[in-house]
């Protein structure tokens, strides 16, 4: 699994407060219904609405892990179009393309 060079950093550094993180994100992740694909996919559309670069591609390679194709990873960021705006949702499309591009 993908880790950048900072989150590695972080959890060396605070290793207490990375594991309470940890313990925090599986117990959102266990309090509900969703599959582990559509979890990410609700992520990435988060991370699209706040502008999140590393957020957009942390979820997009989550979800692919998990088994999403790109027309899903595309169609979040095509959603984010009406909300967001042309440019936010292009910057983000962008971002996931890098991602695809990467994982061929």
């Amino acid at each position: 699994m993908y880790l950048p060079d900072l989150f590695k950093t972080f959890s060396e550094k605070y290793p207490e407060i990375s594991q309470q993180h940890e313990k925090l994100a599986t117990a959102c992740r266990e309090s509900g219904p969703m599959d582990p694909k559509t979890q990410h996919l609700v992520k990435l559309g988060i991370a699209i609405g706040t502008g999140s670069r590393g957020g957009v591609m942390s979820q997009t390679r989550k979800a692919l892990g998990e088994g999403a194709t790109p027309e899903e990873l595309s169609q979040a960021a095509l959603l984010a179009l009406t909300t967001i705006g042309f440019s936010q949702m292009m910057a983000a499309l962008s971002w996931i393309w890098e991602v695809l591009e990467k994982a061929e």
